[in-house]
């Protein structure tokens, strides 16, 4: 039987609740999941490259056959480095959606084997984004009920 694998790429500026639970869903459907950290250099993150990873690795530890990896450049090239079956996009409302067909085609455009999943998050979660996340971390509101444990408890380490 072959083996099924999914990549979900992201910025993870900083992995909410929300992608916990698409990395949730997507390991019960996939053999192995692989979440790529992206540099992400176009939305100016507030983490560095190094900082997400870790925090990623972190939030997800306890999850079977997931693996965290970072990447840099075209997400069709990391599609065919990694020889996955398929990416996953988490959708919250119709306007992900018009953007997230967008890359989707031209993905596939750039290579006819490239495949979009998209998943819809718990409906707790519909509501969450990483720039709210940051937006309200930045003034000084509580984010402990939108993002994982290591998530919080680095942020008060590394006194951002």
């Amino acid at each position: 039987m072959k083996k099924r694998t999914a990549l979900y790429p992201g910025t993870f500026d900083p992995i909410t609740n929300g992608h916990v639970d698409i990395v949730k869903r997507v390991s019960r459907i996939f053999d192995r999941v692989i979440v790529a950290v992206a540099a992400g250099v176009h939305k100016a993150p507030l983490l560095d490259l190094e900082r997400r990873f870790q925090l990623v690795k972190e939030s997800l530890a306890d999850l079977d056959g997931v693996e965290v990896v970072t990447f840099d450049g075209l997400l069709v090239d990391e599609f065919k480095a990694r020889n996955v079956n398929v990416v996953i996009r988490g959708l919250r409302a119709v306007s992900d959606f018009e953007y997230e067909l967008m890359i989707a085609l031209m993905n596939r455009k750039l290579h006819p084997d490239f495949e979009t999943v998209f998943l819809m998050p718990d409906e707790r979660f519909i509501y969450l984004h990483s720039s709210l996340v940051k937006e309200i971390y930045r003034l000084g509101g509580s984010i402990e009920c939108l993002v994982p444990g290591p998530v919080v408890n680095r942020l008060k380490e590394w006194k951002l």
